[in-house]
């Protein structure tokens, strides 16, 4: 495959970026060339299978959330403690630098490295729940809202709630001391931290939870030992020190380290762990952490209050707080008049003429409605006292309350998604004195407009007088640079001179590392060079963040934005698209597809051709194309379809044709299908396995993309659709109450076992429930599409869309009857067809109402259909689909469950399990890579609790591929529906 991205420009590093006194940060220029290391020693400690210094695997892994870049030299992938801890002690001894790195959406440039990447998300993500949920153990892979998916049922969650929840982990979340909406200065990592199990660069493991872990400490570590205690009594014997102490940390703040840990705890574990928190990966390496949770709000009511000043807003805060607001979000003129251009935006602002205007957006939140509604009442009186251009509402409506939410939510896509390309998406934070906040926003509005960053917003946790405001700099231009230098140094005296923090929930990173003194002044600062000394002798663990000499660290090692993909190019590199990618284990995650073709356009033409050769197989061919990436992305890139659109383009015209004579005749190529799957069925399955991978062997690369990889696993063959439809005596035409299109993956594919398979399913339930049912005529032949689109073949998409539009239409009555399929990838594929489509024919299928069979079961069988006695299942594990994600069926999927089985548990790791069609079958590394996890879990549900009664999915491969995955077997959850709604047979 060729990859066609833009030729370096002559803005590029390459050809005389501003240097600013910086290093050269070319990822054109070999890595390992710019800092002396013993790779060989740590390649030994971490064993040679878990080392890489591929350049794609460098490549992809060097791109971080922040606007810093630095490639490594290697990559290790940890597995273990033991393993981590080797690695860190080989690395002290040679001095070669570590940077551990987990979700990678840190902003401030902590979680890169030119030095060894230790990668610890996949392997180290273990979630324990204790004490029915009061407590969690946790290692640091674990992302954020997996471990509050855990913790839902005991109604309890973490305190620390970063926007980043989707992606962020908890490796992260506490070397980072997270914070967030709610947790303002009580509930964060530090505050909410229970004990740790570290690592130091000397490869010592502590404990801090063990009664003797200062004993272990004072046996293993004496110097860091003696230290600690040393800077806690240094600190403490001092007035003016211990009082800036208290300052600083009396308001959020994740600037240096954590100097409050020597004032809060006495014992030198407790200490060492406190300081660990916050210290961004410079101190030692969080193994595991227990953290304590807090009690889970579900219910919540909101408001949104408009201010025609800001000292009006700023007024407000105070009284909101005291009367219950666990959230006094603030947002500026700025990020109004942007929030207004979302048609969602609520009426109020939509209307506003903006001028001077702030706005705060207000909720209260309780664990019960009764709770809710006595929190509302306290709050409302003084809502309705405050000085508003108009009345705001405390509403409990859902779609009110997201309407009011998108104000705030929208402000970084929006800004972000709408930047020119190659500016960079510059978030940061700052947070003064509550009483300094109005002239604060003040402030930093008329700086931002005397340095023209004129697209800036102001937003922010008002609460906490927390703010964060978003530029978009050019940072390889040496004017801009220049530019941005400047500006932050004036920021440095403004947020100072409030005697505020620099840095509030992001961190010091590499950004604001050459400010840590100037903040905390020149003793607390030599204090954090001792910590750093005590614990990391050797200056190992990421060099250069949060304690530096450099005074330029901010302006060095910057990340550009070279033009890749008219698509692609608005990506943030955020990584929110990382955790729901299914071949994150396997390959690329979308944000690695997108930075490995930026590294092309600013490679040198050797590296490029590199990552070129790699980029078809790790990029391209394993995307299960699932399209989860555009749910979790902030700016709403789908990076699956611009990977179908590369697959499209490497089809010649011949293989195009081919897809369209293939869409013409669907009928006797689904036969033909059947009857080979037939003949494979009955060929012994290493006989099988072994025969489709020679195949693929000697096959060429266009070939090799049709001839799937199967074994034993592989079912055998379903029946005619039409010839079902014909057994159930389906009625024709507008007598019918319901539409149904069965899914050509249910006539290919055998149902699990003994079952009938879904169609079936649901064409026995519609009888059942007295409901006439329409297919349509010559079904055989028809088929949502998405085969086609998968692999790029758009010809023979629009024919298939042109024939489906044509026999539906009619059918439907002119989309009065709903058209039901199902397999959710099958309704999905059906819902888009439209885009194949023009003029009328567009125009009419935008009527039609495609719904999936489960929502369909949910809206009309259930009430219907009552469970006979003795038949609802003991306990069932659901499988949802990326298709049902799309869909906005996964509610529905898990009702239909509960109405099958008494005990419903979806695993909190579920994600797509990267069958995704054929995909699967052609790399097989893909599912098993995307189901790893979930797979595990569903293990120790049964290792504690014995298997499950059944298994349940809504589409069949994805069935496939679960039942693949977990040696269980997953049948589409209205078989079992219909089985256990069949009437008790009466008296023989």
């Amino acid at each position: 495959m060729t990859v066609r991205t833009p030729a370096p420009s002559a803005t590029s590093r390459e050809h005389g970026l501003p240097d600013h006194g910086r290093r050269d940060a070319d990822p054109g220029r070999p890595e390992a060339d710019r800092r002396p290391s013993d790779l060989a020693a740590v390649t030994r400690a971490a064993g040679a299978d878990h080392v890489s210094t591929a350049v794609v695997d460098r490549a992809r892994l060097a791109h971080d959330a922040s606007h810093f870049l630095l490639t490594p030299s290697a990559v290790v992938t940890a597995t273990s403690t033991e393993q981590v801890a080797a690695v860190l002690a080989a690395a002290t001894r040679s001095g070669t630098p570590v940077t551990f790195r987990s979700g990678g959406t840190s902003l401030s440039g902590q979680g890169v490295t030119d030095g060894v990447l230790l990668d610890v998300r996949r392997h180290l993500a273990r979630v324990e729940v204790l004490d029915d949920g009061a407590r969690v153990r946790c290692e640091p892979g674990a992302v954020l809202r997996r471990v509050n998916a855990a913790l839902t049922r005991y109604g309890r969650r973490l305190g620390p709630d970063p926007a980043s929840e989707i992606a962020c982990t908890i490796g992260g979340v506490v070397a980072n001391n997270s914070s967030g909406m709610t947790s303002g200065t009580v509930a964060t990592a530090y505050r909410t931290l229970e004990s740790m199990v570290l690592v130091l660069p000397s490869g010592t493991v502590v404990d801090t939870g063990r009664r003797d872990a200062d004993d272990l400490l004072r046996t293993l570590e004496p110097e860091l030992y003696a230290g600690l205690l040393r800077l806690r009594d240094r600190v403490r014997a001092d007035v003016a020190l211990r009082a800036r102490i208290e300052h600083q940390f009396s308001m959020k703040n994740t600037m240096g380290y954590a100097l409050n840990a020597l004032l809060d705890h006495d014992s030198a574990a407790d200490i060492l762990a406190h300081l660990v928190v916050g210290s961004e990966g410079t101190l030692a390496y969080v193994a595991e952490v227990t953290l304590q949770t807090v009690p889970a709000l579900p219910h919540a009511a909101t408001a949104l209050c408009v201010f025609d000043t800001i000292d009006r807003a700023t007024d407000a805060i105070i009284p909101l707080t005291e009367a219950g607001a666990v959230a006094v979000e603030l947002l500026d003129a700025s990020s109004l008049r942007v929030s207004q251009r979302d048609p969602k935006a609520p009426d109020l602002m939509r209307a506003l003429d903006v001028r001077e205007h702030t706005a705060l957006l207000v909720e209260v939140q309780d664990a019960t409605a009764d709770g809710l509604a006595a929190a509302a009442n306290r709050l409302r009186p003084v809502v309705a006292g405050l000085d508003l251009t108009a009345p705001a509402e405390l509403t409990t409506d859902a779609a009110a309350r997201a309407r009011m939410w998108v104000t705030r939510k929208v402000l970084y896509a929006a800004v972000a998604g709408a930047r020119p390309q190659g500016t960079t998406a510059l978030l940061e934070d700052i947070v003064v004195p509550p009483p300094a906040l109005p002239g604060a926003v003040r402030d930093l509005g008329a700086l931002l407009r005397r340095y023209a960053y004129d697209d800036a917003v102001i937003f922010g946790h008002a609460k906490d007088a927390n703010l964060h405001f978003q530029i978009n700099p050019r940072l390889d231009d040496r004017a801009e640079l220049d530019r941005f230098a400047a500006f932050t140094e004036d920021l440095v005296e403004l947020i100072l001179g409030a005697d505020g923090s620099l840095k509030a929930e992001h961190g010091t990173g590499r950004i604001m590392t050459p400010y840590v003194r100037r903040q905390f002044g020149d003793e607390l600062y030599d204090v954090m060079r001792e910590l750093k000394r005590l614990c990391d002798p050797a200056g190992v663990l990421s060099p250069g963040v949060v304690l530096g000499d450099d005074p330029e660290a901010h302006l060095k090692n910057l990340k550009t934005f070279p033009a890749a993909h008219p698509e692609l190019d608005r990506c943030v590199e955020c990584g929110y698209c990382e955790p729901v990618c299914p071949s994150r284990n396997t390959t690329t995650t979308p944000r690695q597809r997108i930075v490995l073709l930026r590294e092309m356009a600013r490679s040198t033409p050797e590296r490029r051709a590199a990552l070129e050769r790699e980029y078809d197989y790790q990029a391209v061919q394993t995307c299960a194309a699932d399209s989860l990436c555009v749910t979790a992305c902030p700016v709403g890139i789908d990076t699956g379809k611009v990977m179908k659109e590369f697959r499209a383009e490497t089809r010649p015209a011949p293989v195009q044709v081919a897809g369209d004579l293939l869409a013409r005749n669907w009928a006797p190529a689904t036969t033909a299908l059947r009857t080979a799957l037939g003949v494979a069925d009955a060929v012994p399955g290493p006989v099988l396995a072994a025969v489709t991978r020679g195949l693929r062997a000697v096959a060429g690369e266009t070939l090799r993309d049709w001839i799937p990889q199967v074994g034993e696993d592989l079912p055998g063959p379903g029946g005619s659709r039409a010839a079902l439809a014909e057994g159930f005596s389906a009625v024709v035409g507008t007598a019918a109450d319901v539409v149904f299109f069965p899914a050509c993956i249910g006539s290919l594919f055998a149902a699990e076992g003994d079952g009938e398979g879904a169609a079936a399913a649901f064409l026995r339930l519609c009888e059942r429930a007295g409901l006439r049912v329409a297919v349509p005529a010559g079904i055989d032949a028809l088929c949502c599409g998405t085969v086609w689109e998968s692999k790029g073949l758009h010809d023979g998409a629009a024919t298939m869309a042109r024939k489906v539009a044509d026999q539906v239409w009619d059918l439907t009555d002119g989309g009065r009857l709903p058209l039901v399929c199902d397999a959710s990838s099958c309704t999905h594929g059906l819902t888009g067809i439209g885009r194949h489509l023009d003029g009328e024919a567009a125009e009419r299928w935008s009527r039609v109402k495609v719904v999936d069979a489960v929502v369909f079961a949910r809206e009309h069988l259930l009430d219907r259909l009552p469970v006979a006695p003795g038949r609802r299942l003991p306990s069932l594990a659901v499988h949802p689909t990326c298709s049902a994600v799309h869909l906005g069926m996964v509610a529905d999927l898990v009702t239909v469950a509960d109405a099958v089985a008494d005990d419903v548990t979806v695993p909190p790791s579920w994600g797509c399990c990267g069958t995704a069609g054929d995909r699967g079958m052609l790399h097989p590394e893909l599912p098993a890579g995307a189901t790893e996890a979930e797979a595990a879990e569903i293990a120790a549900a049964e290792r504690s609790g014995g298997p499950f009664a059944a298994y349940a999915s809504c589409n069949r491969t994805c069935e496939m591929g679960m039942t693949a995955a977990t040696s269980r077997p997953y049948r589409h959850v209205l078989e079992l529906l219909e089985e256990v709604t069949r009437p008790p047979l009466g008296p023989t």
